[in-house]
């Protein structure tokens, strides 16, 4: 491999304060498990870390997982954790003296599901049982993510991938309603229903997962060529941006931050593009399209949600900030797609025995990470001031490390969102 100049072209990536909306998912792996990358992986902008159990022990998960706290601890950057199980799948058996076989075009084949034949040129197992029983002559069955086609030319169930077809398509709503995020799996999705029609299943997934408020992945060769080029693809460039149009909330790199030579340098382009779509979105236009789409009667907490982002359009305010204690009142504001930042102020829960304020747990503020739009710290509180009065001391830190972060700056708007014993609030404040 010739000696790129990676340095360079990071370069020609000037940070220009700007911080994405989407957020940014990376597999990790053997080429980015050390805590060196992990560290530059969230400076260049990681939200969540994906944990692929398809590969790998428990153990080697675990000095990755390791791995990546002390990376947080190091810099200081919140990031969440995505663990991805292990779902059914079908393989091919082993082959004789565990030698690869070189198949031609044309070809005849016979696909056995005796697990213990070691296959060959003529004949390969499969892990799947029922293979002789759903498959017809004249179907096809794809292999090694559809890099291999073959054609069904007779079944012989004595002898026993049709991989299940539009089934998670076709029952999408019932699944929606049980879950509480979703991903777009391009890669398993363009095995159970035709290549043509994938851009539609996604767009229909995301717009879906938008109404309900539910947080979308868009994932699968995003930056493919990124494995082993410096550089993606026009095309991978606008697969990523036109998922963000779309309205995904995360973008997820898989091989390319896994296993691919130039992890970090996929981030900073993956968030590049990300900025770059999310700044010709019409802003205005989402937010009706959401109010309409939205079924009345409002609860209470979505109303007071909306109205924020409303409130924030029209008074042009550089900042929304939510205080919550479970995160539920920041994620409504995610809903509703305002085209500025929502901080998330995860605040202190006050015990039920005493006054003193004691810092929760971080969990919602992880969770928050792969809703578009939020951004979470932890809330900075007041040992002995009262209610009302911590609120404005708690609002007032976080403002204050907003200016810090570049999120606003003194003299511009933000409209806060917050509680007062049993009454909610928005507000308008001028950063001081």
């Amino acid at each position: 491999m010739a000696n790129i100049d990676i340095e360079g072209i990071l370069k020609e990536l000037p940070e220009d304060g700007r911080v994405p909306k989407s957020k940014i998912v990376c597999t990790l792996g053997p080429a980015s498990r050390s805590v060196p990358m992990l560290e530059k992986l969230l400076r260049a902008g990681m939200n969540v870390a994906r944990f692929n159990f398809s590969h790998g022990t428990h153990e080697y998960h675990q000095e990755t997982l390791n791995n990546l706290r002390i990376a947080m601890q190091n810099t200081q950057i919140l990031c969440a954790v995505m663990l991805d199980t292990k779902g059914p799948e079908i393989r091919t058996g082993f082959l004789k003296d565990g030698k690869p076989i070189q198949l031609k075009e044309g070809q005849e084949i016979t696909v056995t599901t005796d697990y213990e034949i070691k296959g060959d040129t003529e004949m390969i197992s499969m892990s799947y049982k029922k293979l002789p029983v759903d498959v017809k002559p004249g179907n096809t069955i794809l292999c090694a993510d559809g890099t291999i086609t073959l054609t069904v030319l007779s079944c012989n169930p004595e002898d026993g991938s049709v991989v299940e077809n539009q089934e998670g398509v076709v029952n999408f709503d019932e699944i929606l309603r049980e879950t509480d995020s979703f991903m777009v799996a391009r890669g398993d999705l363009g095995m159970e229903i035709p290549v043509e029609k994938i851009f539609l299943a996604q767009k229909m997934m995301i717009y879906k997962c938008n109404i309900v408020g539910k947080p979308v992945v868009t994932a699968t060769q995003m930056l493919e060529s990124m494995i082993k080029s410096p550089r993606p693809t026009r095309a991978e460039a606008t697969d990523v941006a036109n998922a963000v149009l779309d309205g995904t909330d995360c973008v997820m790199l898989s091989g390319e931050s896994a296993a691919g030579a130039y992890p970090e340098l996929a981030v900073k382009i993956m968030r590049r593009i990300c900025i770059e779509a999310e700044s010709s979105l019409d802003y205005g236009a989402i937010f009706k399209e959401m109010i309409r789409s939205t079924p009345l009667p409002m609860s209470p907490l979505e109303s007071l949600a909306s109205s924020a982002v409303r409130t924030a359009n029209k008074a042009k305010a550089k900042l929304i900030v939510v205080l919550t204690r479970g995160g539920t009142t920041a994620k409504l504001v995610a809903k509703y797609r305002p085209a500025v930042p929502i901080l998330s102020v995860v605040v202190p829960v006050l015990t039920t025995d005493s006054f003193d304020w004691t810092c929760s747990d971080e969990t919602p503020a992880r969770h928050s990470l792969i809703y578009r739009g939020l951004i979470p710290i932890l809330a900075e509180g007041s040992a002995k001031a009262t209610d009302a009065e911590s609120t404005e001391v708690i609002l007032e830190a976080a403002l204050k490390s907003a200016t810090e972060r570049g999120l606003c700056k003194p003299g511009d708007a933000v409209v806060a969102l917050h509680r007062i014993g049993a009454a909610s609030v928005i507000k308008i404040c001028i950063v001081k």
